[in-house]
């Protein structure tokens, strides 16, 4: 495996590892969901990052699920599609995490975040070579 391999492998478990994350604690008594939203923006983003990668492109350290969209256009007008994903999932990689900025996220959003940050996934997944070809990652 070479290094760029691992490292769109290395994207890919953390953003199943986010999803996970989001699953899990959406799934609980009283869900947090401020924390499954974070998790949920963490899970695109770090998938959305694969992308580039795999592509030889640098990347911004950024949040900005709009903007590593713009990225990944530049290879697959395809991406496009995900704009309401971004759009729906960009606020919370700051938000949730900071008491000046708290409000409070009805589960139901936390759920809807959960189904964008999975689209995500589904969408951008087979576009990694690596793992067309039945694999899966790391």
């Amino acid at each position: 495996m070479d290094d760029k391999e691992l490292t769109v492998r290395r994207w890919v478990t953390k953003a199943e590892h986010d999803l996970l994350t989001a699953r899990t604690m959406l799934g609980t008594e009283t869900p947090p969901a401020d924390v499954v939203c974070f998790h949920c923006q963490q899970c695109a983003e770090k998938t959305l990052k694969a992308f580039p990668v795999l592509r030889d492109q640098d990347f911004p350290k950024t949040h900005d699920l709009k903007e590593l969209l713009v990225l990944c256009e530049r290879h697959d007008a395809g991406f496009a599609t995900l704009r309401d994903n971004a759009a729906g999932l960009t606020d919370y990689a700051v938000q949730p995490r900071y008491a000046d900025d708290w409000r409070d996220i009805p589960v139901d959003e936390a759920s809807k975040a959960l189904a964008l940050a999975r689209h995500a996934m589904e969408f951008v997944l087979p576009r990694l070579r690596l793992f067309s070809e039945g694999g899966s990652p790391g």
